[in-house]
């Protein structure tokens, strides 16, 4: 049997402690740099100081998100899950204690999102067109059967795998995606009046 590579994340307290931006970056770096790295590592990739960042990993680590990597001499690692190149899942049903801890990375997540494309809009640098553009950012609504809804999420699976599988040689930029896949609920045909 494979192994699976989510460390699947269900109680409500940890998913809280994912309401913030700066601990989701946190494990989204952590993923990104192979799913292993020290504090300043991190904090490089970041662009923000190491010592803002330390409370934000224990918090995590406490919880059982992160595990703490010590060896003799030098600087504490951390990695995501119980082993090398695993990301984080919500697990999140129709479990009445982790809705509103859900619905609030969410929020964060897609506050993140607004951030990261108003950063990359900003730089002149950023490809917006083309076949390696850099940014984009978009919605649909459309109809779709089993089949088709099968087919978006192994779209988005792959997605994920890309961008959560280890730097490799040459990939020197690092890039954030953020999506919500949502059914949308059907609303009644409006009444139309027919002749008295």
């Amino acid at each position: 049997m494979a192994r699976s590579r989510y460390h699947d994340v269900s109680d409500p307290g940890s998913i809280a402690l994912l309401a913030s931006p700066a601990r989701q970056d946190i494990v989204d770096t952590l993923v990104a740099l192979g799913g292993e790295a020290d504090v300043a590592a991190v904090a490089r990739e970041l662009g923000r100081p190491a010592d803002g960042l330390y409370y934000h990993f224990e918090r995590l680590a406490d919880a059982g998100l992160l595990q703490r990597r010590d060896k003799t001499g030098e600087p504490r690692r951390y990695r995501v899950g119980a082993r090398r190149g695993t990301a984080l899942r919500l697990v999140y049903g129709k479990r009445a204690e982790s809705s509103e801890a859900v619905q609030q990375v969410v929020a964060k997540l897609l506050q993140s999102a607004g951030r990261d494309f108003r950063a990359a809009l900003a730089n002149p640098k950023v490809r917006t067109e083309g076949e390696a553009r850099e940014l984009w950012a978009g919605r649909a609504r459309g109809w779709l059967d089993e089949d088709g809804l099968r087919e978006a999420n192994a779209l988005l699976g792959r997605l994920l795998e890309l961008l959560q599988g280890p730097r490799q040689p040459g990939q020197d930029k690092l890039f954030s995606l953020s999506f919500v896949l949502a059914p949308k609920p059907g609303k009644p045909a409006r009444r139309t009046r027919t002749g008295d």
